[in-house]
């Protein structure tokens, strides 16, 4: 039994991979935006615990870090939550990841979702703080720092993975990829040991691939991550 946390966990691919994991046994924290999204069928103790923050705002990463942590260290945590569109796709897509890996202890493993958009995302950081970031640039970026935390953390797996084109609120409904293989990598990920690459994996349906070259680039990563402390004033450690 693991104790893991979801970001994003209200609905989609989020709350698919929350229900699974509680299915299967393990113990399962769940994020969710504020307390009223989560669903009204859920049962009473369905759930380890619920951390409540609005991801587009600093001062609530931080909320949900300081809640995440009443929990003790986390043997995976997954994160899941993301926008396709406007002002904050740089900040929930990139910057709080980021900021919540920096602030909480060291789980054995991270997942973060990207996407195969990620390979259309520019390398120009000043988007991150302009305003003018695409959704494929925040999954480049946070597929970069996946790769990143693998290269500098011993002894935590981190693993970028695109959950591909599937049929969620975000995705819409004609969206032609699988939703149940959509959500399984990330399931597999967080409380299996026996993939290859162990870590630094970027991930399609429990396959490896290869993604964009900046991701895997050490001075594109070294640059992200020095952008990321810059703006929140957090370094990674």
């Amino acid at each position: 039994m693991a104790l893991i946390l979801v970001t994003g966990a209200s609905t989609g691919l989020g709350r698919d991979t929350a229900n699974t994991l509680a299915d299967d046994g393990h113990d399962v924290v769940v994020h969710v935006r504020s307390a009223d999204r989560l669903p009204e069928g859920d049962s009473p103790g369905r759930w380890k615990g619920v951390v409540t923050g609005d991801l587009a705002r600093t001062d609530e990463i931080h909320g949900v870090a300081r809640q995440a942590k009443g929990f003790g260290r986390f043997d995976a945590v997954i994160h899941n939550a993301g926008v396709l569109h406007g002002p904050d796709v740089a900040t929930v897509n990139t910057v709080a990841p980021y900021l919540l890996t920096a602030l909480m202890d060291r789980p054995a493993t991270l997942v973060y979702l990207s996407s195969g958009m990620h390979r259309g995302g520019s390398t120009d950081l000043r988007r991150l703080d302009d305003g003018t970031a695409s959704y494929s640039d925040s999954k480049l970026w946070v597929t970069a720092l996946a790769l990143a935390v693998a290269s500098r953390w011993a002894g935590t797996a981190s693993h970028a993975v695109d959950p591909g084109w599937v049929p969620t609120r975000m995705g819409g409904p004609g969206a032609p990829d699988d939703l149940i293989a959509g959500h399984r990598t990330q399931v597999w990920l967080a409380t299996r040991d026996d993939m290859s690459p162990r870590t630094g994996g970027y991930w399609y349906h429990q396959r490896a691939q290869t993604p964009h070259p900046a991701a895997q680039d050490a001075e594109f990563q070294a640059r992200l991550l020095q952008a990321l402390e810059q703006r929140t004033g957090v370094p990674l450690g």
